[in-house]
């Protein structure tokens, strides 16, 4: 049996760089959320799937693979493409090789709701991220952004779908 190691609990200026690291990831995610509802009628989660699916051959991508890129859980995803599919902004339908998965696919209506709603989106993410930052803060960012990723699916055995890759 192994032996018990006490935890390393967190320092005081650990635990305050944790605790406005959550603060401020929370309050991002929840403002472009709030905004895009307001704006679009979609939250970001909507929107993800939409951009995920523009930028994929075809418009279309295979439901386990979308909910991948999408870091959603298959269940959500499911909830979220019949939603989407519900505004006629998406399809469903079975896989020409095996028959067995779905695909969702972006369709003309969707892509116009996406050009839409893409402008207010993204100009919130420039004002709220990038204008608030300098060039020096963004490159640090990036690569804190990638070491944390790479910490993540090194301790979870996993491997994280490439953020470039990724709609955000």
């Amino acid at each position: 049996m192994p032996e018990h190691q006490p935890t390393p609990w967190l320092t005081e200026g650990e635990q305050h760089v944790w605790r406005t690291y959550l603060a401020a990831t929370a309050d991002l995610q929840a403002h472009l959320d709030r905004r895009l509802r307001a704006e679009a009628g979609v939250p970001v989660a909507y929107y993800e799937i939409l951009v995920a699916l523009s930028e994929s051959p075809g418009g279309s991508l295979r439901m386990g693979r979308l909910a991948d890129v999408c870091r959603a859980s298959r269940s959500r995803l499911s909830h979220a493409v019949a939603m989407l599919e519900s505004y006629g902004w998406v399809s469903r339908c079975a896989t020409e090789d095996d028959g067995r998965g779905s695909v969702a696919r972006l369709t003309d209506a969707g892509l116009a709701a996406l050009r839409e709603a893409a402008p207010g989106h993204v100009g919130e993410v420039r004002a709220c991220l990038f204008d608030a930052l300098s060039a020096e803060q963004i490159a640090a960012l990036h690569g804190i952004a990638h070491t944390l990723r790479d910490a993540v699916a090194a301790r979870s055995g996993g491997t994280s779908p490439d953020l470039a890759a990724r709609p955000c």
